[in-house]
């Protein structure tokens, strides 16, 4: 049997459905809670409507480009698979890289040598065991994060935020720092994302307006990339 016939078949699908079913079921219990507690911290209505607002706006981008991995991810290893594994993890440089790991184990080359059920059906266990491990870490660790907090800050609200911002500041570097010294199409794509950014951001800021700071990042990554592909 064709791979892709398994790879698409109705259990498949279903299997899926369960695990994406849980993404969505933890999203509502998250936002339900948020808001609950943003109303007990005397948050206004509207504050709480400006911020979900926001987030989903700021969330248009980021979702392009898992749509895009989407696309890349479901010719390999099919709809189902690549749906609930982007689902979830939103890497597709990741899931390549997994899927192709667990493909190259039995003597096949993702995207040269034909698919064959083993090689499937291999792709898919690396991929999933290849990201247990940060559920583990995160399960296990998430609820002492305050403790260590606390612990590096010694009670600082200053360094906690100085902390805060760092780390994010670092997470994004890394994820930058492969395509800016690439000096190709990315390396384009990325500056000038930044300098979109840099532009941007303080003019929202300086001139209060409302629209361009919910639109402004994806300003900068659609704009990053329309410049790259023109060049």
């Amino acid at each position: 049997m064709d791979y892709l016939k398994i790879a698409n078949s109705i259990p498949m699908w279903i299997a899926a459905g369960l695990a994406v079913s849980l993404v969505l079921i933890q999203a509502f219990i998250f936002a339900k809670k948020s808001y609950a507690t943003g109303a007990k911290i005397g948050l206004t209505q509207t504050q709480m409507k400006s911020a979900m607002k926001s987030s989903f706006i700021t969330s248009i981008g980021p979702s392009i480009v898992v749509l895009t991995g989407l696309l890349s991810l479901l010719v390999t290893v099919g709809a189902p698979m690549a749906w609930m594994r982007l689902s979830f993890i939103g890497s597709v440089m990741f899931e390549m890289m997994a899927a192709g790991f667990g493909t190259e184990a039995v003597g096949v080359n993702m995207g040269v040598d034909q698919m064959t059920n083993i090689a499937f059906a291999n792709a898919v266990w690396i991929m999933i065991l290849g990201s247990i491990g940060w559920i583990v870490f995160s399960t296990i660790s998430a609820s002492k994060m305050d403790k260590v907090q606390r612990k590096f800050s010694k009670g600082d609200k200053g360094l906690i935020t100085v902390i805060s911002v760092a780390a994010m500041l670092g997470s994004f570097a890394s994820l930058s720092a492969s395509h800016l010294i690439a000096l190709n199409k990315n390396t384009i794509a990325c500056v000038s994302g930044g300098l979109i950014m840099l532009l941007l951001s303080p003019l929202a800021d300086k001139k209060n307006i409302k629209w361009l700071k919910e639109w402004v990042l994806a300003i900068a990554l659609f704009g990053g990339m329309i410049i790259a592909a023109v060049l």
